[in-house]
């Protein structure tokens, strides 16, 4: 990507990053959030639904607020958080944060969507051969899942890598700090002369986005096939 000014690529590079620690960090709580919404009978599971659901309702600016207001260096929680060393609020790590929390939803629908497709048979199967829950749901609705999963973290990621509102609202746009791709094309359209630079990270972001779209297919059917051959 020669053909990119150093402040681009620096902001490529960091959308790279934020939305993979977004989408890594979130999957195994996506997962057990849609397997507890999708399997588990408990008082209140509809209010949890709304929560996981929230971040999609919400304006993202909003959702940065609330972040702002919580883990900020002047928030309660936040302030004791940075005793200890750990600082969300104007960092790439609070960047990672605010995209996982707006890309959960979509991750946790199409896990969600996965999971009621198994039939729930096999699993009781399983169970009464003595198998735990968690047995069961490792070697017979997990590999079931697996192409629900891959297409949940690529929508996380997606979500992740575009995010714009609850970013730039808690971390705001500090070019090579917390200055994401999407950060970068806002800052460059509100300069003169900087619509070709804007349009050069337009393409990169279909290109990425495009070919994580075009990954996630192929896993997912290389994961079907092998499922179907078993």
């Amino acid at each position: 990507m020669d053909w990119l000014g150093p402040e681009e690529w620096t902001a490529v590079r960091l959308s790279l990053r934020v939305a993979l620690w977004a989408t890594l960090l979130s999957l195994p709580l996506g997962v057990f959030t849609a397997y507890v919404l999708s399997r588990w009978r408990f008082p209140g599971k509809q209010i949890l639904n709304g929560l996981v659901h929230l971040p999609l309702i919400l304006p993202p600016v909003v959702t940065g607020y609330i972040l702002l207001m919580t883990l900020g260096t002047n928030a309660p929680l936040g302030a004791a958080l940075a005793e200890i060393g750990i600082v969300f609020a104007f960092r790439w790590q609070g960047a990672a944060l605010a995209a996982g929390i707006m890309a959960f939803p979509l991750m946790v629908r199409a896990i969600r969507l996965s999971i009621d497709a198994v039939d729930p048979g096999l699993e009781q199967a399983a169970a009464t051969l003595g198998a735990s829950r968690l047995w069961v749901f490792l070697t017979v609705t997990l590999p079931l899942i697996l192409p629900g999963i891959l297409a949940g973290a690529v929508l996380a990621f997606a979500k992740a890598m575009g995010e714009f509102g609850a970013t730039i609202t808690f971390v705001s746009n500090i070019p090579g700090q917390t200055q994401t791709l999407p950060s970068a094309v806002y800052a460059f359209l509100q300069v003169p002369g900087g619509e070709n630079a804007a349009l050069r990270l337009v393409l990169v972001s279909v290109f990425i986005a495009m070919s994580a779209l075009l990954l996630s297919e192929a896993l997912a059917r290389r994961a079907s096939a092998r499922l179907g051959a078993t």
